[in-house]
């Protein structure tokens, strides 16, 4: 979509203007992938309007494959504005217009299987689910068992302003356990499905091979069910915490570093983009938990969605800290500048 960013904080009602920019979850992620040095492919569908022009020309620029983006001549781009307000918090607003969309005319019919050819990771949201009915069976028939079928990492994105029939905890919990890799907020765990910890949305997300179950400023815990995620080969002197988990198999717990938030809109998109980048370079689960945490540190210390993230060299230098080092780092806005790296180095002593 086309998200309108205010120019001030206050209620949506008393901001004068807005600047224009792009959003969506799927597509923060997709960018953010590119910028870690990764082959990133968006499909999706905006109208052939001048707010599809900017989408696809947006993306494109991030280094985003749009060759599979379809143009709908009868339906218009998807758009919405928000407040500049913590999203967790009541004096968080957003406003969605996107009924009718071309986004929401996504159909099993609309994205073959062969537009995924070469894809190692297709990564989906909730978000998609809630559009309508067609974009729910697309996530259903994405998610199918099928030879060839990529990596599916999905992310619950509950949003409730989107659900309008009551099925959202069903729906997202079904499309939890049809994924290999599931991301989901420990808050909108607890609201969809009544899970208090993460214990008991493992014990509910109970099939994917990996469940990554955030809480926020207190880190991210993970399930992994293969068997391959114990220990810190690859990923120095971590400071997790590994155990078992039962059913749910081993689990890591890895709290992120001190940040300055600036803003926490699109951390979540950029925990996900990078766990999946440590994903594909096969790092084992507590490096990739920290390189969700270092991406969304980006996320968090700037004010728009879209954040440079840290050169990869950079981000495994920092993943690779002790345990005692790791948590004195504190990152704040413009730590991901070449220019700040030796500044840094003194935080962590």
């Amino acid at each position: 979509m086309v998200t309108f960013l205010p120019s001030r904080p206050g209620r949506l009602a008393d901001v004068p203007s807005f600047t224009r920019a792009i959003g969506g979850a799927e597509s923060n992620v997709a960018c953010a992938l590119a910028a870690a040095g990764h082959r990133a492919r968006w499909t999706g569908r905006v109208g052939a309007d001048g707010f599809g022009d900017h989408l696809t020309a947006a993306l494109a620029a991030h280094g985003v494959d749009v060759t599979t983006v379809q143009r709908d001549p009868r339906r218009p781009t998807g758009v919405y504005f928000r407040t500049d307000a913590d999203r967790a918090t009541d004096a968080h607003e957003v406003a969605y217009y996107r009924a009718g969309s071309a986004a929401s005319a996504m159909s099993p019919a609309t994205v073959p299987h062969e537009t995924l050819a070469g894809a190692r990771i297709l990564h989906l949201t909730g978000i998609t689910a809630a559009l309508s009915a067609d974009c729910r069976a697309l996530l259903h028939t994405l998610t199918a068992p099928r030879p060839g079928r990529p990596l599916v990492s999905f992310d619950v994105n509950h949003r409730p302003a989107l659900w309008h029939d009551g099925d959202a905890a069903g729906v997202l919990l079904d499309l939890a356990n049809r994924a290999d890799l599931v991301f989901v907020g420990a808050d909108e765990a607890e609201t969809l499905w009544g899970a208090p910890d993460a214990r008991a949305v493992a014990a509910l997300v109970d099939r994917p091979a990996v469940l990554v179950v955030k809480h926020g400023a207190a880190g991210a815990t993970a399930f992994d069910r293969t068997g391959r995620a114990g220990g810190t080969d690859g990923a120095g002197g971590t400071g997790g915490t590994a155990g078992t988990a039962g059913a749910g198999g081993a689990v890591h717990q890895e709290r992120p570093p001190r940040v300055d938030v600036v803003s926490t809109i699109g951390a979540g998109d950029a925990f996900a983009a990078g766990f999946l980048s440590a994903t594909l370079r096969g790092l084992p689960l507590p490096a990739r938990l920290r390189h969700g945490h270092l991406m969304a540190a980006a996320a968090l210390t700037t004010p728009g969605d879209l954040a440079t993230p840290p050169s990869r060299a950079r981000a495994d230098r920092l993943a690779a800290l002790g345990a005692d080092a790791w948590g004195r780092l504190r990152l704040g806005p413009g730590w991901t500048s070449a220019d700040t790296e030796a500044d840094e180095e003194v935080r962590t002593r």
